[in-house]
């Protein structure tokens, strides 16, 4: 069963069909219905870079002003156009449609939040007096060409979290998506399209791995702005050895902790777990994959944590019923989360809820809920799937060591009262997001975004992604002609006549 679209690459302001089937997008909610498909053209790169080198100049010359005025108009036409954005991204990688219509609208929330004075304040100059005659002035500029690498999971929200602070900076930028959700870029190019902005400053080039390389590799761009996995950012990391003045912005995993003290609001803590354990599937880099709940309390919170995961309702993503998991990307991503399962009783977890492949075409799973003794960093993974260990703990210094005990170091959160625990907590977890009393899964754009270790390297994005974007140049303006004669040196006033 086949609606498939031709994939589309979109160049210097023109789209280029990219006939084939070297990739197949089949809708994850029945497995065989497919959506979209392409062979892509590894040398629309080159191509694409090269139309984004033409046009930067002339774009970062433009008033920061006139550059605000076409993302705003971008923004307009993202919302118009968010429905159909939606139902895309349902049917490329099985978000849920009300989830989809979220991740839809958080794209002109995020123009408006980036022209925010906070925010486009990072980049804007300034300047100050060195002494009566000389100023001191800061300026901002742009890298050149950005190169925006997306994942799946949010293929629309998270690169036009990294696109729009690119563009109103200056820079032009090359899209790749990500080859299991391509098809929301081309929507956002036509979106630039209606907004009025120049030929060349956006470009889309489609692909797997091969067009990945050639991008991030290429001797032409200033910038790498990836999310994704921590396997493909050491890898850019290491294509990129030799270009120490490239900048590199990583967004990667985590495996993410949650501390249930004794003294939380149970109801709470449960919900809010279990929400940001199982969204979008485990489909999330936020999600929470390990949980320490305070031996006082275990009881009542494992069993109440297991009946709700035992009823999470599981559906299509386009489903019109109420539905809060919709299927895993891929089949291939289900057999990993059950073979994980797997890995882990073999070394001694306790299956307290079994995960298991639903009876039902498509790519349908329930949640798995691991009871392990303790978290080691040897055993530390992520599992980009619905899949979370529990551990109970008997002090908080061991809960925050645990918690700890992760190459990752993405998002944490705390469940308890007591501001004295928390204070601890936020003082001594490594994360680069720290919650209380609310899930892992769920950031605000008018916050830095970004983690630690094998969750990125210190470039956090959402309100300080512009500070990837652009570079201080430092002036100093001298206004007197009195230059004093240094000690050692000749000038007679002769020579100047």
């Amino acid at each position: 069963m086949s609606c498939a679209r031709v994939g589309r690459d979109f160049i210097a302001g023109g789209f280029r069909d990219l006939p084939g089937n070297a990739i197949v997008v089949r809708d994850p909610s029945d497995g065989s219905t497919v959506v979209w498909q392409a062979t892509p053209i590894v040398s629309h790169v080159g191509a694409a870079i090269e139309a984004a080198r033409q046009a930067q100049a002339a774009w970062a010359r433009l008033r920061f002003e006139d550059r605000a005025a076409i993302l705003r108009r971008y923004a307009e036409a993202t919302t118009s156009r968010a429905d159909e954005i939606a139902e895309r991204i349902a049917r490329e990688m099985g978000k849920l449609k009300s989830e989809a219509v979220l991740e839809a609208k958080l794209l002109a929330e995020k123009v408006a939040i980036t022209l925010e004075e906070h925010s486009s304040a990072r980049i804007r100059g300034y300047e100050v007096a060195i002494n009566q005659s000389r100023t001191g002035l800061c300026s901002f500029r742009a890298h050149g060409v950005m190169a925006v690498l997306g994942p799946f999971n949010f293929p629309a929200h998270l690169p036009n979290g990294q696109l729009v602070p690119a563009l109103l900076a200056g820079n032009t930028v090359v899209f790749k998506p990500s080859e299991k959700a391509p098809g929301a870029a081309e929507i956002l190019a036509e979106c630039f399209v209606h907004a009025g902005l120049p030929r060349g400053v956006f470009n889309v080039v489609q692909g797997g791995a091969e067009t990945a390389r050639s991008l991030t590799a290429h001797r032409d761009i200033d910038g790498i702005l990836f999310t994704g996995s921590f396997q493909v950012g050491r890898a850019i990391l290491e294509s990129n050895l030799d270009r120490p003045g490239r900048i590199v912005a990583l967004e990667m995993g985590g495996s993410n902790a949650s501390i249930v003290w004794g003294d939380c609001d149970l109801r709470q803590a449960v919900i809010e777990c279990a929400r940001a354990a199982f969204a979008t599937t485990g489909q999330r880099c936020t999600c929470t994959r390990r949980m320490l709940v305070d031996a006082r309390i275990a009881p009542r919170f494992i069993k109440a944590f297991c009946e709700v995961a035992s009823n999470l309702s599981v559906g299509e993503a386009l489903s019109q019923e109420p539905v809060f998991m919709g299927p895993l990307v891929s089949s291939d991503a289900a057999d990993a989360f059950l073979r994980e399962q797997a890995r882990l009783v073999e070394h001694g977890a306790k299956l307290l809820v079994v995960g298991s492949r639903l009876p039902r075409p498509g790519y349908f799973v329930s949640p798995s809920v691991c009871q392990v003794e303790r978290f080691t960093i040897e055993d530390d993974r992520e599992t980009f799937a619905p899949l979370v260990r529990i551990a109970t703990v008997h002090s908080l210094d061991d809960a925050i060591a645990q918690a700890n005990a992760s190459e990752y170091g993405l998002a944490a959160s705390v469940f308890t009262r007591d501001d004295a625990v928390w204070d601890e907590c936020v003082a001594q977890l490594k994360s680069g997001c720290i919650n209380r009393n609310t899930g892992t899964a769920g950031a605000s754009s008018r916050l830095p975004f970004g983690g630690l270790g094998r969750s990125g390297n210190h470039r956090p994005a959402a309100a300080f992604a512009l500070d990837f974007c652009a570079y201080p140049v430092s002036s100093l303006i001298e206004r007197s002609d009195t230059a004093p004669v240094p000690v050692g040196m000749c000038a007679e006033e002769s020579w100047f006549q």
